[in-house]
């Protein structure tokens, strides 16, 4: 790998589903890899044993794969390397930038709430810093790095500019528990610095690490990674991100939601960085587009009409074939002629849907069975003298030898004439008797793909004398 590549990481913690902001600082992450030609890698950061789950691991490699922002190679499993991160430990140990610490939970939990009680900031001064006595025999004992106390530490960072933090502030975290385990600190950076990672894009909620991981950093002699901290997504309200804000997990915007992958892709990428005015960014645009130095600094607001209406545009401008399968897949899965007629029937369907869940519903006439269950707006468009009309709109459209959407048109419309109805008086009962709901794609659309005779049998159920049957929802 030579000294130029641009090498970035997505490093996600297995304790839960791939969750909305993970899916945005893992795309961010992918593009900026790709816009320079370097690697993105993917780590999972599995060291909490108790938490991490496989399938909170499948769960976030589906959701990536599913966004097609999968890493480059297979994925690192961090407890894979904990021997490392204890080497790391005991060479900073040797070095004399860390020691061995002997005070016990009782005596750290004594000074944290003595420093509560007269009102100051926690910050450990351990008598084990600088002693050159080894601790009591067998007693237990942590790894703390030994932070800088004179002087400040200084991160030029690609969004959010240059932070300056007092190194008085930084204290002498642990790098290896009484146990022997590396802690999470410790390990992000020896795996950062293996990993070859160059750039640290990541939320703005990790800022402070950077200046804890710089120390273990500089007391190594390793190059410094360049840091890039992206602020949080926040509700449309301004609070922070919640469920019913949106904080799902990227598999519920799939599965439950029916967004299209490249529609979240597009509104993860404008949701904290623009290009212009553009809002329709397809992927060859956004490699070739992104940076960071259009990262907001302030927190982003999520706003699900605009994905909503995003997955619209991408809805309508997908291929009829690839949309038919997946929304039979909802539809429990089909085949043959039926899945023939749903993708017949997309170009009526998708153009007024936001979603695959009301693609799906707006396209269950198709395959419903006789007699129509009636919504009950459907069913107080029947009324008696609309009844009438129907037996006459039989009557006309049985006699056609041509059943094309415009033979069926000029049939209902002369019936609406002879009727003195306008054509909408005739086409709502008429869409009520066809599909049992009061929306639907075009009535003459509907007839085209139902066929003369499923057509004419669903309109028969609705004549005089033939309701008895019929339910309502």
């Amino acid at each position: 790998m030579s000294a130029s590549t641009v090498v970035t990481r997505f490093a996600p913690s297995p304790t839960g589903y791939l969750h909305i902001g993970g899916a945005r600082t893992a795309l961010f992450n992918w593009l900026f890899a790709r816009h320079h030609g370097g690697q993105y890698l993917l780590r999972i950061e599995d060291t909490d044993r108790a938490r991490s789950t496989e399938a909170a691991i499948d769960a976030i490699l589906d959701g990536l794969s599913w966004l097609d922002i999968a890493g480059d190679g297979e994925p690192h499993f961090q407890s894979e390397f904990e021997a490392r991160h204890a080497e790391v430990a005991h060479q900073l140990l040797e070095s004399g930038h860390a020691y061995r610490c002997y005070l016990s939970s009782e005596e750290l939990t004594a000074r944290r709430e003595k420093a509560q009680a007269e009102r100051r900031p926690f910050r450990l001064s351990s008598e084990w810093r600088d002693c050159s006595d080894a601790g009591p025999e067998g007693a237990p004992f942590v790894v703390r790095i030994k932070a800088p106390r004179e002087g400040e530490t200084v991160i030029d960072d690609l969004v959010q500019g240059r932070v300056t933090v007092s190194n008085s502030e930084i204290d002498d975290f642990v790098l290896l528990r009484s146990d022997g385990t590396p802690t999470y600190m410790l390990a992000v950076v020896v795996d950062d610095h293996d990993m070859g990672v160059t750039h640290i894009i990541r939320g703005d909620d990790h800022l402070n690490n950077a200046f804890r991981q710089l120390v273990i950093i500089r007391a190594m002699g390793w190059p410094e990674p360049t840091y890039a901290h992206i602020p949080l997504i926040h509700g449309a309200d301004g609070a922070k991100l919640s469920k019913r804000h949106g904080a799902l997990g990227v598999d519920a915007y799939r599965d439950e939601l029916g967004i299209l992958p490249e529609a979240l892709f597009n509104y993860l990428l404008r949701l904290g960085w623009g290009h212009g005015d553009d809002e329709i960014i397809s992927r060859e645009q956004a490699v070739e587009w992104f940076d960071l130095d259009h990262v907001g600094k302030s927190p982003s607001r999520f706003d699900f009409k605009k994905l909503e209406n995003l997955n619209g545009h991408y809805l309508r401008h997908t291929d009829d074939a690839r949309l038919s399968v997946l929304v039979a897949a909802r539809r429990g899965g089909m085949e043959g002629d039926d899945l023939a007629l749903l993708e017949r029937a997309m170009p009526e369907l998708k153009a007024r849907a936001k979603d695959l869940n009301e693609l799906a519903a707006a396209a269950d006439f198709l395959f419903a069975a006789r007699p129509l269950p009636m919504e009950d707006g459907a069913a107080a468009l029947l009324t008696p003298d609309a009844r009438q009309v129907l037996v006459r709109t039989h009557s006309a459209l049985a006699g056609l030898r041509e059943w094309t959407r415009e033979s069926t048109e000029a049939a209902v419309r002369e019936v609406a004439e002879e009727a003195g109805l306008k054509l909408g008086k005739l086409a709502q009962p008429l869409r009520a008797a066809l599909t049992g709901k009061t929306t639907s794609p075009g009535i003459f659309d509907v007839l085209a793909l139902l066929g003369q005779g499923e057509s004419l049998a669903r309109i028969e159920d609705q004549m005089p004398g033939n309701t008895e049957q019929t339910e309502q929802y």
